[in-house]
């Protein structure tokens, strides 16, 4: 199995415009469940810690294998959200890596 964990800040120059933001994102990726063979989880969290260096919002998603994840990046409904979505975000940050069956990570 395959985690792949992205982070981004989202544009906004009061907390309700990044807010507002934030939820567009979360809407959007959680409208991808069910139609990305081999995506076996996918979760979205908003920051509500508020702390200067945190991210505002997380994507943590599982996937069968890495030739999934590969799918994935090219897959017509993730390209449409990337280009729905691409205005949205300052930064982005990502970590992806191999659970193993034994639970234990690969590298």
């Amino acid at each position: 199995m395959i985690k792949h964990i992205v982070m981004w800040n989202v544009r906004g120059d009061t907390p309700a415009e990044k807010l507002q933001a934030s939820e567009r994102l979360r809407r959007s990726f959680e409208g991808l469940t069910g139609k990305i063979p081999g995506l076996l989880h996918l979760e979205i969290g908003v920051d509500s810690s508020r702390i200067e260096y945190a991210c505002d919002v997380v994507l943590y998603s599982e996937f069968e294998s890495q030739a999934a994840l590969d799918a994935y990046g090219l897959h017509p409904e993730h390209t449409r959200v990337k280009l729905e979505l691409a205005d949205l975000r300052t930064a982005r940050h990502q970590v992806d890596y191999e659970v193993l069956p034994d639970g234990k990570t690969g590298i």
